[in-house]
């Protein structure tokens, strides 16, 4: 991964750069996470030392934090696309993965939440892959 990071929102409406190294890559399959994604899981680079600085759209980042829950979500208000935030709580800065332009540099650490996985998500590597759309 490049220092800085740099990503956007689908619309690229916002864009935003994260400096300082990742510490740890979780995909996470709690209900939350899935409802949040709409998918079998999220995919979320974390770290303590850095800060996300907007170059531009920041007008349109939107927060929500699931009450009683640490569940908290960052998005665009043009298109919905998950971006970063910083937890107030603990001051750790979580990223989405598929919010980012370049290179990752790391693969995930592990699956977390993994008992309370979605009943469709079980061996999903042995599907058929298709290069594209199907049909």
């Amino acid at each position: 991964m490049t220092d800085p990071a740099i990503g956007q929102c689908l619309c690229g409406d916002v864009t935003f750069s994260i400096s300082g190294a990742f510490e740890a890559f979780f995909l996470c399959h709690c209900s939350r996470c899935r409802k949040d994604t709409g998918s079998a899981h999220s995919a979320n680079l974390f770290f303590s030392t850095a800060r996300i600085t907007w170059l531009s759209g920041e007008a349109n980042v939107r927060s929500f934090r699931l009450s009683g829950s640490r569940h908290a979500k960052c998005f665009c208000t043009r298109c919905g696309s998950a971006l970063p935030f910083e937890d107030a709580d603990d001051g750790m800065v979580v990223v989405p993965a598929g919010s980012l332009d370049g290179l990752i540099g790391m693969k995930p650490n592990a699956h977390i939440c993994f008992a309370d996985r979605a009943d469709w998500d079980d061996d999903l590597a042995a599907l058929e892959k298709i290069d594209g759309l199907p049909g």
